[in-house]
């Protein structure tokens, strides 16, 4: 069986001491295997980047323990160093050097040589698609490009595990879809661990097999994005565009429905051919009412535009789990 690459032991940080101290990341405890990519969620100062900061040894723990492949962080950081990629938030670069010169420093220091260090380099800028600007200084970069700068740098040593705080910040849809197909890519290679954090919902739900909530310092749910979306009370709800007869009540019949909790107000276009209604019908929670609207629907005859399964919000649970937490 697999060992993980990355596992966490009631890791815990105090900014300050006594009663007038933060305590920033409150006793958390998780593993991450190889091949996993795991989304780390949380509101600002929820403790994510402060986490991310301990696994890595840029930040010593107050207490508890962080392993990289095997190896206590804080007992060995250099060993550990040379086997994580770190994309930090705003991912920091020499303004003045250009991506050509940086990636080749990076490389200097990663110990890389020769034929080694051409191959690295080149498949790293190759990835982050960086060939238009190497000769450019980083600092005329936009946001964007001095990311993926960030990224290649991040990657270029083939590391085992991959730590990234907001990957796709800045990146415009192409590049976010790009950078995404990367990340799932370089999780099925030699089964890396990748965790990532985000404030971007849908990119959990695009690239993380697995999804861990931390709420002021601590984790509030550990689970896969499914699973996640499935404590939404979204969850099985059906969205509807439909014209019905004139004069109908349209949201006074839909609540009918058997195991309809209520009935949301989508918008209403009229057209010629009547107004077509949207609205969304929230089910009593986790009960499945998609067969029974449609057998309702069917039996009024009215004319169906549009119908949507919902899976669940992972927005509307994310509010949930972090609002009011103590």
């Amino acid at each position: 069986m697999a060992e993980p690459l990355v596992v966490l032991d009631n890791l815990t940080k105090r900014f300050g001491a006594g009663s007038g101290g933060i305590l920033a990341v409150d006793g958390v405890s998780m593993r991450v295997m190889p091949g996993e990519v795991l989304g780390f969620l949380g509101p600002n100062g929820a403790g994510k980047s402060t986490t991310m900061k301990m696994v890595t040894g840029y930040m010593t723990p107050t207490s508890g323990r962080a392993l990289v492949c095997g190896k206590d962080v804080g007992e060995d950081p250099i060993w550990v160093k040379e086997r994580v990629g770190y994309l930090p938030e705003g991912a920091p670069a020499y303004p003045d050097m250009t991506p050509a010169s940086f990636l080749n420093f990076i490389a200097d220091v990663r110990g890389l040589r020769g034929s080694a260090r051409s191959e690295a380099v080149n498949k790293a800028v190759a990835r982050a698609q960086l060939q238009g600007v190497l000769r450019q200084p980083i600092d005329t970069l936009s946001k964007g490009f001095k990311r993926r700068v960030g990224l290649a740098q991040a990657i270029l040593h083939e590391p085992p595990v991959l730590i990234m705080d907001e990957p796709t910040d800045g990146l415009d849809p192409n590049q976010k879809h790009e950078v995404r197909r990367l990340i799932r890519e370089l999780a099925r290679e030699g089964g890396r661990a990748i965790v990532l954090s985000t404030h971007i919902l849908e990119e959990v739900e695009a690239v993380c097999t697995r999804a861990v909530v931390i709420a002021r310092g601590r984790i509030v749910a550990d689970s896969t994005p499914a699973e996640l979306a499935a404590r939404s009370k979204y969850h099985h709800a059906v969205t509807l565009s439909v014209i019905p007869p004139s004069g109908v009540m349209v949201f006074d019949e839909l609540a009918k429905v058997p195991g309809v909790a209520r009935v949301e107000d989508g918008g209403t276009v009229h057209a010629d051919g009547g107004a077509k209604v949207t609205c969304t019908l929230v089910p009593v929670r986790g009960k499945d009412i998609a067969p029974a609207v449609n057998e309702f629907v069917r039996a009024k005859q009215w004319k169906v535009e549009a119908v949507r399964l919902e899976g669940g919000r992972l927005d509307d649970v994310f509010r949930e789990l972090t609002s009011g937490v103590s």
